[in-house]
């Protein structure tokens, strides 16, 4: 199930919010701490307005809610709550009155039973959930992870205690996005979303998003996962790319964030989650090399590598970059209009660029902030390199491409190409595709310059690791 967290001021506030995103969820918990004010009657006619299971939740500060009074009131409201027709109560681990758990045995209202640590995932998770379980009808635990490794223990969570049938368990923040999209891979009965814009919880994502995009209530036992990993990647439009063509193929798929800060740790939580492949972005593209069993021509070539994949067992690397950033040049390139390129930048993204370009011949100058790398890149495809204070001495270019950050939140305002001059001629290739239209971009269209977007290169390049993952063309857009 997903659960909707309403967080209106009052009744008629959270009603809206259910009417809004009602096809996407299949319970609902109402945060009485986000009421302004708590009138139970406006509470009786909104549970008799919404048809789906209702939790009452009246969370405190200390476990990332709202309420900031004393235990004696708050526990006094949550034994009123219990005179409504509720189907669940939260109750935090820490409460201990026999007669709110009696009351709401006789009203037949289950017990959610709550842990949360706002700092960290504790050591003694699993005897945690157990003790929850012994004192409630559901085990509720919500952790925050620092690492991919806490991410592994949350997952684990499904194999130790499979015996405990009604549990939720979720990792809060970025990294622990993935926990509440493969809820049913942590052995959770529900996760939790927000109204659209109005985050309950750190991580929380719409019912949309999790309904329409990632479908995570059909995901199950037999769902093949695949993913992207990079460190930060929560801003990836990738998903959009291979969820729609999963569920346009009908094929029991999935594709997940994951924020990541250790390669070798995600191989073993890629083993762990059966994960069939997955894309790599900065700064991931060359750390993976060393834990792949067999690489494409390209990989080799370059040294950076995007797409990974099984492939007879084994895990398999190859470069889409290299193909994607090409299509949208193809033309120009095979009647040899593209003769000289200018390159910013010299990390991953880049060199698949240069080896793409040189691989047709052309002339690149390379440009980066840090000269060693430019001129170590430039050295290793026979490029030429110059300094950034050197960009305005670089003329009778073609093609300028911008694979750099700049442009891209939070450095919106940062234009790489600064030093140089455009003369109108030139296409501007930029690889950031958040913002459609960067800084380098616009200056580059008041030149003259055609354009070339980020978003052009990141369908292309997806497209192929679609096929990639999974043997199958990918398919046409419906006819709408």
């Amino acid at each position: 199930m997903l659960c909707l967290s309403l967080t209106g001021s009052d009744c008629a506030k959270s009603i809206i919010q259910y009417e809004k995103h009602k096809e996407a969820i299949q319970l609902v918990e109402l945060r009485i701490d986000y009421l302004e004010t708590i009138k139970y009657e406006e509470i009786k006619g909104l549970l008799s307005l919404i048809p789906v299971p209702v939790i009452a939740t009246y969370r405190r500060v200390r476990d990332g809610g709202l309420y900031e009074g004393s235990e004696k009131v708050r526990c006094k409201v949550l034994n009123s709550l219990l005179d409504l027709d509720f189907s669940y109560i939260d109750l935090e681990e820490d409460i201990k009155k026999q007669e709110l758990e009696e009351k709401a045995s006789k009203r037949s209202i289950k017990i959610i039973r709550s842990y949360h640590d706002m700092e960290g995932v504790p050591t003694d998770l699993f005897l945690r959930i157990l003790k929850l379980h012994k004192r409630g009808d559901v085990a509720k635990i919500a952790v925050t992870p620092q690492s991919l490794e806490d991410i592994m223990m949350i997952f684990k969570v499904n194999k130790e205690l499979k015996d405990i049938p009604e549990k939720v368990v979720i990792g809060m923040g970025d990294l622990g996005i993935p926990t509440r999209i493969l809820y049913k891979k942590t052995g959770s009965m529900f996760t939790f979303c927000s109204p659209e814009g109005q985050e309950v919880a750190s991580g929380h994502l719409s019912p949309e998003i999790m309904h329409d995009l990632y479908h995570a209530d059909r995901v199950n036992e037999n769902t093949k996962v695949f993913g992207i990993i990079g460190n930060p990647v929560m801003h990836t439009s990738s998903p959009k790319i291979h969820n729609p063509a999963f569920d346009q193929l009908g094929l029991n798929s999935i594709y997940v964030p994951f924020l990541v800060d250790d390669v070798r740790t995600f191989f073993q939580l890629a083993d762990l989650l059966s994960i069939q492949g997955f894309s790599v972005t900065v700064p991931f593209k060359q750390q993976v090399l060393p834990y792949l069993g067999k690489i494409s021509r390209e990989v080799k070539l370059i040294g950076s590598c995007n797409t990974v994949f099984k492939s007879n067992r084994v895990w398999k690397g190859v470069n889409t970059d290299f193909y994607g950033f090409l299509k949208p040049l193809q033309e120009e390139l095979d009647s040899q209009r593209i003769r000289t390129a200018l390159v910013l930048g010299a990390g991953g993204a880049a060199r698949s660029v240069v080896w793409a370009l040189r691989n047709y011949y052309c002339r690149v100058v390379i440009v980066n902030r840090t000269a060693d790398k430019a001129r170590l890149l430039a050295e290793q495809t026979g490029s030429s390199w110059k300094t950034v204070e050197e960009l305005d001495s670089v003329h009778d270019i073609d093609l300028i491409v911008q694979t750099t950050s700049g442009g891209m939140s939070p450095y919106d305002d940062v234009d790489p190409s600064s030093g140089y001059e455009f003369t109108g001629k030139e296409i501007a290739y930029d690889l950031v595709y958040k913002p459609k239209v960067t800084k380098f971009l616009k200056r580059a269209e008041q030149a003259g310059c055609r354009e070339i977007f980020g978003m052009d290169m990141l369908i292309a390049q997806g497209i192929l690791q679609f096929e990639s993952f999974t043997g199958f063309n990918y398919p046409q857009k419906k006819e709408s």
